[in-house]
């Protein structure tokens, strides 16, 4: 008969199995609060646009596999305007999200009844509504009591490693901004039943990469003062959180699988892939044999890799000697000591590009500018990438390349195209981009092949998408960015046909409180350049915003602008949209290819939307803050448009307030000769 001893430690690790596996069904309310910015009362228009908004929320979040569980949506207006934000932890499906979502809607009105602001957090969804709009989110600390009895300075650094590394992977490599990760090691701390360490991240999907990143190394961060030594905790609010438990308390595989760094390894930096399997640690738990096994250890391990590393420097002064100076020697005049060393990190070699391109050969040719061709090429670890080859009559210097360089490669956003480096060798300017697979929107749209491709769905996910690129140039990266050129050949679809902005040309700082700019040099596209830009050249981010009216207005009607200067004989987009509007035929101007098969209310706000942002005065035209919230918004009482500009009556152009009964008078002076048909996008960049 067995030992009774090893039954029951048989029955002990198959309950500690059952206490310690995940249920993404239970949802376990882990804390709620009800905020202080008022109550409402029952039956008030309040209340019903509270039902309103929790209903949408959960709908907005469970209904799309694009949304990850996450619903931001705004009802009605003040006094009884009502902000709120659901989201499902990242590895819950559609079903238990909507359960848990369920759960929250019903236990919130109960725990804060009459309350107009509160937030109720579970282990697989939070909910959070507000009379108030505010990103500014409180953070709750939860941890578990019991501290780990072996080095507690050895077992944090082990979670901040685990949990920095999920952080970076979260917020720069996935769209759903969630990540789970667990740390394999070899330290015998007796709380741990194996070997493990599990940490949880995640941030809401709207986040920006770089903001992303920052919200949860600041709660990382948190961790030491109140957390040091601790096998498990959490820091909660609904804008990022963080986990870390001695138990997988997730469901299905990490997503990550780390082995315990090097004492006093560096933690991975932004936007790069996260190391896998490093070098285990040395551990040193107070007994002396053991520091000594450790000691050799090291030394048997550290003189040869320091040798190789001397060996390796001496081979790269020897390489970089040989080269030629054109490649470093422009970098020298970039700017200041980090950006040089910012330009330096992206340098790709010529000879590769050549040979991923097949020496730029025609059949790999992408398009064409004003600047020069674009190629597509394969490197050698199987990347494909996009590489703009700079013309040499190009007058695009060094200044203006940095800027370019420089100002890209900051930006982190899954709408933005990447840059991925530079290569300035052999009198060559090449800028590497990420390779878009499904080319340019104008591509398809216009193309009565392919426009069958983007039904509404597909359609809808670009305006929002694009929607969203805008307004973290505009207004969540570090520098505000202004594109001016934004039309449907700068807008790139990947494989998923998700929008990525593209063609950042010339770039001008200006002051960091300047909103708006004059310029000499109009630089565009015709058809979506706005009034004041066209005929002033004065530019705000407002232009941009005239731009992206007119660009959901050719998604919808499937009809590519002209301008009243570029050909006056077709009927203009802009004029068309608007009498069908005046005459209550809106219905009329969608795309035949689309059919019937559309959300109308969906694409009647699109349309509104659309109009709105054509408006002639750039002070009626919403800011995209606003135009996203319209978008993500299931109910929402929108402005009414105007005449929009450039609107076409009888052989007459209204631009701005002049207007001619006679020949065709535009307002101020344009030289068409300073104008492009997309051959340069200009933009420009204030410090925040």
């Amino acid at each position: 008969m067995k030992s009774p001893h090893l039954v029951l430690a048989f029955f002990s690790i198959f309950l500690l199995a059952l206490l310690h596996s995940p249920n993404v069904n239970a949802d376990t309310m882990v804390y709620y609060f009800c905020g202080s910015t008022g109550n409402y009362t029952a039956n008030t228009t309040y209340d019903f646009n509270l039902r309103t908004l929790l209903t949408n929320l959960t709908t907005g979040a469970t209904n799309s596999t694009t949304n990850f569980g996450f619903s931001r949506s705004i009802v009605g207006s003040n006094p009884s305007e009502i902000f709120g934000v659901v989201l499902c932890r990242g590895d819950v499906n559609n079903s238990d999200c909507y359960s848990c979502l369920s759960q929250a809607t019903q236990d919130i009105q109960n725990l804060c009844p009459y309350k107009k602001e509160s937030t109720i957090y579970y282990d697989t969804c939070i909910l959070h509504f507000s009379n108030k709009n505010s990103n500014n989110s409180i953070k709750y600390h939860l941890r578990n009591n019991q501290n780990i009895t072996g080095s507690q300075t050895l077992f944090d650094s082990y979670v901040h490693y685990l949990l920095t590394t999920a952080a970076n992977y979260a917020a720069f490599s996935t769209s759903k901004k969630f990540g789970t990760a667990q740390l394999n090691q070899s330290v015998a701390f007796p709380e741990l039943n194996q070997s493990q360490i599990y940490g949880l991240v995640q941030c809401t999907p709207d986040m920006s990469d770089s903001d992303c990143a920052s919200c949860l190394n600041e709660q990382i961060g948190e961790l030491p003062k109140g957390f040091s030594g601790k096998i498990g905790g959490r820091i909660l609010s609904f804008r990022c959180n963080i986990r870390y438990e001695i138990f997988s308390f997730y469901s299905g595989a990490s997503l990550l699988s780390l082995t315990a760094p090097t004492e006093n390894a560096p933690t991975p930096a932004p936007s790069q892939t996260p190391v896998i399997n490093p070098t285990p640690p040395e551990t040193n738990l107070g007994h002396e044999g053991r520091k000594k096994t450790s000691t050799r250890t090291i030394l048997a391990i550290t003189i040869p890799l320091v040798l190789v590393l001397v060996l390796l420097l001496g081979l790269c002064a020897c390489f970089l000697k040989k080269r030629k100076p054109a490649l470093t020697k422009p970098l020298l005049h970039l700017g200041n000591p980090e950006e040089i060393i910012s330009a330096e990190s992206l340098l790709f070699d010529f000879s590769v590009l050549r040979v991923a391109t097949t020496d730029f050969a025609e059949q790999n040719k992408l398009g064409e500018g004003g600047f020069g061709a674009v190629y597509k090429g394969i490197l050698p670890d199987g990347r494909e990438i996009a590489v703009k080859r700079l013309s040499e009559r190009s007058d695009q210097g060094l200044g203006e390349l940095k800027s370019e360089l420089l100002l890209v490669a900051k930006l982190q956003h899954r709408n933005l195209v990447r840059l991925l480096g530079v290569c300035l060798e052999d009198q060559e300017k090449l800028l590497v981009y990420e390779y878009v697979p499904n080319k340019s929107l104008d591509q398809i749209l216009f193309d009565a092949e392919k426009r069958h491709l983007l039904d509404w769905g597909r359609r809808y996910k670009i305006i929002c998408g694009v929607a969203r690129g805008l307004l973290y140039l505009h207004e969540e990266s570090q520098l505000r960015i202004i594109h001016r050129d934004l039309t449907a050949s700068n807008v790139l679809l990947d494989a998923e046909m998700n929008p990525k902005i593209s063609d950042f040309g010339l770039a001008r700082l200006f002051g960091e409180d300047q909103t708006q700019e004059f310029t000499s040099r109009i630089a565009g596209t015709y058809g979506y350049m706005s009034p004041e830009y066209a005929t002033h050249g004065q530019f705000s981010i407002k232009s941009d915003v005239f731009s992206y009216g007119v660009l959901i207005l050719e998604i919808i009607t499937g009809k590519k602008n002209s301008s009243p200067l570029e050909n006056e004989e077709n009927e203009h987009l802009l004029s068309f949209v608007w009498d069908h509007w005046t005459t209550g035929t809106i219905t009329e101007v969608a795309d035949p290819f689309l059919g019937q098969n559309y959300p109308m209310d969906e694409m009647l706000k699109c349309i509104q939307i659309g109009l709105l942002c054509v408006q002639d005065n750039p002070a009626q035209r919403p800011a995209m803050s606003n135009v996203a919230v319209m978008l993500s918004a299931e109910t929402m009482s929108l402005e009414t448009p105007s005449k929009p500009a450039y609107y076409v009556e009888r052989n007459n152009i209204r631009v701005g307030s002049n207007f001619s009964n006679g020949d065709s008078v535009i307002r101020g002076n344009i030289d068409r000769h300073s104008m492009s048909r997309n051959e340069v996008s200009i933009t420009d960049i204030e410090s925040r």
